[in-house]
């Protein structure tokens, strides 16, 4: 729900704009209006899940989720539909840490810890491609509408599972929440997504750009001190210190920002150039998704336990960066047999080795106390990196067709549409290669800082703390 409502929208808003009467202007709200609040909460929300409990914030994140979904889909005015759109990112905030919490503390033997993130991957490495399909063929078929009606038929399934499946256990309730860090983090996240979100639709020189990206490195730096002081930290230092958990997290930020741009360019080109309706372009993902599937299975059921997270997310990384090279070859009359499968199918093998092992290692020998937190920076990391490459890579693509029309164009005479074409494409390609270069140095990153081998090695033994009591603490998760 929470990953597929990042992009099903997107393919719905010019429906629902046609149907609610709203402006180009205001139709990036109903997408921003979202991120904004899920970013800015997510820490929030997996700390109120180790307070007082995971199940609980659960069933409360998913039955917000669908109430706000049903207002959003009975919008009858666009300040409606963006109000309901912001209460999703609220509750959505609530249920992503608490979601992947309860996997991180339920599972603890390896193998069934190995099949559980294997399928998680798959979700939040494929769920925007998933987002795109549902949204095509909702929008064609129903009415836009119901790209968030649907919200109330995954709810109501997950709600009944909980209730049957999972055991009510609360959290430590000992510890203070941390108001200050919360504020401070909240404000900064919030500042940092809306800023790129702002540099996306308008320009990087306008005030209400610099200025809040300004004001959001400030607070979350300010956060970043305060975590050092605080009796009870939102988020203890302990969590992103670890070298394993740290790079998990930093390579979820980077690939984040390059994932993002794939779908979003490759839905552009698809769709304005081949001429794809929304549904076929959905369809198109499919061999993405499949390929995201089978690798996140293989990277944590067959080889984490064998030769830990190091290697996998390097080579995960690497293979993402090599799909998006070869995506550079595609023309304004490209195949997809011949130009777009093989690149996207070599990308989501790359994307679901990383994505699944990056999850697993970020939520891997934290302290049950501390599991909602974890699991809410791994969400953090993500939505930050969508935020920053979808303004960072629209703002390179636009400057590559402006470039390009500006060299090609012959004085007194305008762009004819091939011409025009030929720019978009050459926008997508350069957009391509940047992708190709965030995945490689994320596949630096990871490589430098995690550490060799599978995770309960004793080497990963904190200072001073004796190796077996240490060992079986991070072997239980």
């Amino acid at each position: 729900m929470v990953v597929l409502d990042a992009t099903v929208m997107n393919i719905a808003l010019p429906s629902a704009q046609n149907a609610l009467h709203f402006s180009n202007v205001d139709r990036q709200w109903v997408v921003t209006a979202y991120s904004l609040s899920f970013g800015s909460l997510l820490l929030f929300g997996g700390r109120l899940a180790d307070f007082v409990g995971r199940r609980t914030m659960f069933i409360i994140g998913l039955a917000g989720f669908a109430a706000a979904s049903a207002v959003g889909g009975a919008s009858v005015s666009f300040s409606m539909l963006v109000t309901a759109r912001a209460c999703q990112g609220v509750f959505g905030a609530m249920l992503a840490p608490a979601a992947l919490s309860l996997l991180a503390t339920t599972f603890t033997d390896p193998k069934e810890r190995g099949k559980a993130f294997g399928i998680y991957g798959s979700v939040a490495a494929g769920g925007g491609a998933v987002g795109l399909l549902i949204g095509g063929a909702l929008t064609s078929y129903l009415s836009w509408r119901w790209c968030l009606y649907i919200n109330l038929v995954f709810a109501g399934v997950a709600i009944i599972g909980a209730f049957m499946f999972l055991s009510a256990r609360s959290g430590p309730r000992t510890a203070q929440l941390d108001i200050p860090g919360v504020l401070a983090v909240s404000s900064g996240v919030f500042c940092v997504v809306y800023g790129f979100s702002n540099a996306a639709t308008h320009s990087w020189t306008t005030p209400s750009t610099y200025l809040f990206l300004a004001a959001g490195v400030v607070l979350i730096a300010v956060f970043g001190f305060w975590m050092s002081r605080a009796k009870s930290p939102l988020l203890p230092p302990r969590v992103v210190l670890d070298r394993n958990r740290g790079a998990a997290y930093l390579g979820i930020l980077i690939t984040g920002a390059g994932m993002f741009g794939i779908f979003l360019f490759l839905t552009y080109y698809l769709q304005k150039t081949l001429g794809y309706s929304p549904v076929i372009t959905g369809v198109a993902f499919l061999p993405m998704i499949a390929c995201v599937a089978l690798s996140s299975n293989m990277s944590n059921i067959v080889l984490m336990p064998r030769i830990g997270p190091k290697p996998i997310v390097s080579t995960g990384l690497v293979l993402a960066a090599a799909g998006m090279a070869w995506m550079t070859r595609i023309g304004p009359h490209s195949g997809y047999a011949t130009d777009i499968l093989g690149p996207i199918m070599v990308t989501g093998l790359g994307m679901g080795l990383m994505f699944s092992t990056a999850f697993n290692t970020g939520t891997y020998g934290v302290a049950p106390q501390d599991a909602g937190v974890a699991s809410a920076t791994v969400n953090t990391g993500q939505q930050l990196g969508g935020s920053i490459g979808t303004s960072l890579l629209n703002t390179i693509a636009a400057s590559a067709v402006t470039g390009y029309l500006a060299t090609h164009v012959l004085p007194r005479t305008g762009p004819s549409a091939a011409l025009q074409q030929l720019a978009l494409v050459h926008g997508y390609v350069t957009a391509f290669w940047w992708c190709a270069g965030i995945f490689l140095f994320g596949a630096i990153v990871c490589g430098t800082l995690m550490r060799s081998g599978p995770l309960n090695a004793p080497a990963h033994a904190p200072a001073g703390a004796p190796a077996a009591e240490t060992t079986s603490r991070v072997t239980r998760g």
